[in-house]
């Protein structure tokens, strides 16, 4: 009765098997040896996630990945990329040797690897690929967003898929869900029922079952790999690998707070919410955007990138630093292309533009000065425009300012502790990975009873009688 338990229990645990190459061609000698290992374990895997820091080599991981499985499958490859990252993934494809076609429609398709803009998924003809790459796959944090259903439909039969991004948002576990339901491991629902209960502390929320944490994270490792340095992928050296310092650095300005009082009220109230966020924003933008073009006239000869998150912040800061350019959502796709490449090329100094437009995936290791006109309850957006700056490639000290009035420090109270989250669930996932790094099926933790059960008494009353 017990070996049949086991068995049971051992069946429920063993979810998919690794659908990927069971003998993997030597990769290329443009890799490190930690990334050679990541990329060797996600062609056998199959449909695989990478969840490395920004810096660590994503992109030719993505290419050499690629690569491979063009060549095993005798059909091309995808690589569905945020705006104006394609174009500097064809750059690092020509300086690794690795031909990559920029493709905005079927039509344009050639070659072994094609890339295109997640804006352009519709043109093309899924059927046609024999793997698929989503660089930034954290755009599947919508957990129901049109774009995450389109993907889900589009690349559902595709044999090969890998998932690239940095470490998932904190304890973002529907995050996670969606990169496992996209690369056919478990739906986000079934991950939910399995590991999760409702959140009665916060409307329309889940968290993890407190004794399913460990259950959980190895899970996760079975289908995904976090690294955050070389060594988190196994005994391998740091070395080219640490980051300079990242200052953090807060200016706090006193503003009218009884403008806007209700009446009766000696000050204005305001605490933050999604109903007062904006109002409270207007009223304090423009002293905002002159301490920030203070800031930036403070150092002429440094690379700036100032970001926004409403047309009225930027439109503010354009007024006081004319030089800028400004990059934002109703350019065409061309022009904010071009404009972006200018910055990353030098000849624009000062960039204004937004997290959801040019906070993912864009290497900015040339510039060390970077401001937020006001902080955002969005820790993802913070911590990964962030990240086009303080990453793996820099070599200075990169300074980030937080500009904000004294009525909205609530919100970078909220940002501090969403960073602690973040380090804790990081943990989880790096001691998971370490238990996991030499798995490459996808069950959890092995059923290992430590306590002897015993039978109530009416059933051993009635195994004697019979």
């Amino acid at each position: 009765m017990v070996e049949d338990y086991a068995e049971f229990v051992r069946r429920k645990l063993v979810l998919k098997a690794p659908s990927g190459l069971q003998d993997v061609p030597p990769l290329g000698d443009y890799l490190f040896p930690f990334q050679r290992a990541l990329v060797d374990w996600c062609l056998r895997r199959g449909r695989a996630a990478l969840f490395a820091e920004c810096g660590m080599g994503k992109t030719r991981m993505q290419l050499e990945w690629a690569r491979v499985v063009a060549e095993h499958t005798g059909e091309p490859v995808l690589i569905l990329a945020p705006l104006a990252v394609s174009q500097q993934t064809v750059r690092e494809g020509n300086a690794c040797g690795i031909g990559v076609t920029y493709a905005r429609a079927q039509s344009e398709v050639s070659g072994a690897i094609t890339i295109t803009n997640y804006e352009m998924l519709s043109k093309f003809d899924p059927a046609a690929f024999g793997g698929v790459v989503l660089d930034e796959s954290s755009i599947l944090k919508r957990f129901m967003g049109a774009t995450k259903r389109a993907l889900l439909v589009a690349f559902a039969d595709t044999p090969f898929k890998l998932c690239c991004t940095a470490t998932p948002a904190p304890n973002d576990h529907l995050e996670l869900g969606n990169h496992a339901e996209f690369l056919n491991v478990l739906t986000s629902h079934e991950m939910i029922a399995r590991w999760f209960i409702n959140d009665t502390s916060t409307f329309g929320t889940y968290r993890l079952k407190g004794h399913a944490v460990e259950s959980f994270w190895d899970w996760v490792a079975s289908w995904a790999r976090c690294a955050s340095k070389p060594s988190d992928v196994g005994n391998f050296s740091d070395d080219g690998f640490i980051l300079p310092e990242l200052k953090l650095l807060t200016h706090v300005l006193e503003v009218d707070a009884v403008a806007g009082r209700e009446a009766g009220q000696l000050f204005r109230d305001h605490k933050m919410s999604a109903t007062n966020l904006h109002r409270e924003k207007r009223m304090t933008v423009g002293q905002r955007a002159a301490k920030v073009a203070e800031l930036v006239n403070a150092e002429p000869n440094e690379p700036w990138c100032l970001w926004c998150e409403t047309d009225y912040e930027a439109d503010a800061v354009v007024a006081a630093l004319p030089e800028a350019v400004d990059v934002r959502g109703s350019m065409s796709i061309a022009a904010k292309e071009s404009a972006l490449l200018s910055f990353v090329d030098g000849s624009t100094r000062v960039l204004i533009t937004k997290p959801k437009l040019a906070g993912f995936g864009l290497n900015f290791q040339h510039c060390a000065r970077v401001a937020y006109i006001a902080p955002s309850f969005s820790y993802e957006s913070d911590y990964q425009s962030l990240r086009r700056f303080h990453r793996f490639g820099q070599s200075r000290q990169v300074q980030a300012h937080y500009v904000m009035a004294h009525t909205e420090v609530d919100v970078w109270a909220v940002m501090i502790r969403k960073a602690e989250q973040h380090e804790a669930m990081r943990a989880e996932m790096f001691a998971a990975m370490k238990r996991g790094r030499e798995r490459i099926d996808n069950s959890a933790a092995e059923y290992r009873p430590t306590k002897k059960g015993s039978l109530p008494p009416w059933v051993r009353s009635e195994r004697r009688a019979s």
